[in-house]
């Protein structure tokens, strides 16, 4: 066994075991305990397991049901998945997988026997509760079949807690990386998955060094060093109590004191400037092999640079968003599990007879059983973006599609039929009312009458009405292209027998062109101007 010996102050009894349990080297390989240890008191250790945990779960999961009421559908799922705390159980399971190998949870109903299979259609009143395991609670349950001809070859077919068999519908198994073949793990009792601290360990125990420096650091960073002149060759009694009082009096000093010293006497702090780039770098250098042990970014696990590293535009950024979307897609089973769970419990047969109540046309000739296949078929459930672009670059996004969709309305609007016409609108409304950034209330209009509305026509002879304003005018509008594109294409109609066939046709051909690309997203300044082609029909007419 290797002894530590400092001169700094004392490593806590845990710490020294993760230093000295069995002289840990590159290559080997941590045990239950050790990995127990090392999230327990590792500085590092907990961030390791914890951090990408938070950051998967940092963002809730966006529902949408599409077939029924979404709205209170949802609404009732998302009540009961907060009910049982299942961002909380998925969070454990997960963590305890990374900081062993493997983990798992299991759905405990009160007086059932936990070795039949869960019956769905009984949990709207049953009493629930979820047990989370790590190895040591399912040792012997998970070893996995190694013969490569079975069919469930490396892979885990249940669990057992204490000579308790659990049935595979009320359980979910774990495993951080995929098991190998005759790869034992003592950290999980078997051929299964690996601890995130398995290829970090000898770094981990670099790292409690650096620790230790960091502590005689700070304990020296205080001394006075005073160079005093000895009196003469012979150092007496005399001599050695006048230089102690010396030494005492530049102790004793405090900030406003006023203290004399010899003319070649000095006082000075211990020079420690060579220390911080060589200890600098192998403390960075110590990070970021952690990270590159676990394959995580170094950013999460430096604190002081993770500050800034979600700032749009960085690759840092992009590397984060990747590794957290890994993490979702490692957890996405643990959430199907629940989400099954929830939906049952959330959508039973009370909540289905209000729905009756409050939709009798859709609901009332339509059995629970069909109403709640109907929901869960259509459930889904997507992770937003982890890149969140902010509120002002959104409405300006935002501002875009509402212009463009303004400028397909003019376009269109004047050669459509009344059905037509109402099948646009409804269109418009449709995505307006997706624009919650810019309108705060929804638009809700009647399609029908608006199909069967035919507007009057106007006498002969009689005022004619004043030719609407457009909405955007290149005064008011940083995209040009947008207000005049409406006003090519009625100088077309207009002037289509005035103008020359060869010309109409070239910039008819021309002005097609620019509003392909422009539907296709092309912003490049003059490209979707069409004032050129205009000015042209218009020469076209008055060659004078």
């Amino acid at each position: 066994m290797a002894q530590l010996t400092t001169t700094s102050s004392q490593v806590g009894n845990s710490l020294r075991e993760i230093l000295l349990s069995g002289d840990i080297q590159p290559g080997d390989e941590p045990s239950y305990q050790v990995c127990k240890l090392l999230y327990e008191y590792h500085p590092i250790g907990k961030k390791m397991v914890d951090a990408p945990v938070a950051m998967a779960q940092c963002q809730k999961r966006i529902i949408n049901i599409q077939k029924g009421p979404e709205e209170k559908v949802r609404n009732a799922f998302l009540d009961e998945w907060r009910n049982i705390s299942a961002d909380r159980y998925i969070a454990n399971t997960a963590r305890l997988s990374r900081v062993y190998g493997i983990a798992a949870i299991a759905a405990k109903i009160k007086g059932e026997d936990d070795a039949k299979p869960l019956d769905f259609d009984k949990l709207q009143d049953a009493e629930l509760s979820f047990s989370v395991f790590d190895p040591l609670n399912i040792a012997g349950s998970v070893v996995l079949n190694l013969n490569p001809n079975a069919f469930d070859f490396l892979k885990t077919t249940g669990i057992a807690v204490q000579g308790q068999a659990y049935h595979s519908s009320r359980t979910m198994i774990l495993m951080n990386e995929d098991p190998l073949y005759l790869s034992y793990t003592s950290a999980g009792f078997g051929f299964n998955g690996r601890s995130v601290y398995q290829r970090a360990l000898f770094a981990l125990k670099s790292f409690i060094q650096s620790m230790i420096t960091d502590d005689m650091i700070t304990l020296k960073a205080g001394v006075l060093v005073a160079k005093m002149k000895p009196p003469g060759g012979i150092i007496d009694q005399v001599m050695q109590l006048a230089a102690g009082l010396k030494r005492s009096i530049v102790q004793e000093a405090q900030t406003g004191n006023v203290i004399s010293v010899g003319l070649e006497d000095a006082i000075e702090t211990l020079n420690m400037q060579n220390i911080d780039g060589a200890y600098g770098m192998a403390r960075k250098d110590i990070l970021e092999n952690i990270a590159l042990s676990a394959d995580m970014p170094a950013k999460i696990l430096n604190s002081e640079s993770f500050a800034d590293a979600l700032h749009e535009g960085e690759e840092d950024a992009k590397l984060i968003a990747q590794f957290v979307d890994r993490m979702r897609i490692t957890m996405d089973p643990l959430y199907r599990f629940f989400d099954k769970i929830v939906q049952y419990r959330a959508w039973n047969k009370d909540f289905y007879e209000t729905i009756q109540n409050q939709f009798p046309e859709e609901y009332s000739g339509v059995d629970y059983k069909t109403a709640f296949m109907e929901w869960q078929n259509s459930f889904i459930a997507t992770w937003p973006n982890l890149l969140e672009e902010p509120d002002s670059e959104k409405v300006k996004v935002d501002e875009v599609k509402l212009k463009a969709i303004i400028a397909i309305d003019e376009v269109w609007l004047p050669a459509l039929d009344p059905e037509n016409k109402a099948r646009l609108l409804e269109w418009t409304q449709d995505n307006l009312n997706d624009y919650e950034m810019l309108f705060g209330s929804p638009l809700d209009l009647d399609i029908e009458a608006f199909a069967k509305y035919e507007p009057p026509l106007p006498e002969a002879g009689g005022p004619q009405e004043p030719k609407p304003q457009a909405p955007f005018s290149s005064k008011d509008s940083d995209n040009y292209q947008d207000a005049t594109m409406s006003t090519f294409v009625t100088f077309l109609k207009e002037n289509e027998g005035k103008i020359p066939k060869s010309v109409f046709s070239s910039i008819k051909r021309e002005g097609q062109q620019r509003a392909r690309e422009r539907m296709q997203g092309g912003r490049a300044e003059g490209i979707l101007d069409f004032s050129d082609l205009i000015l042209r029909g218009e020469r076209a007419i008055s060659p004078q």
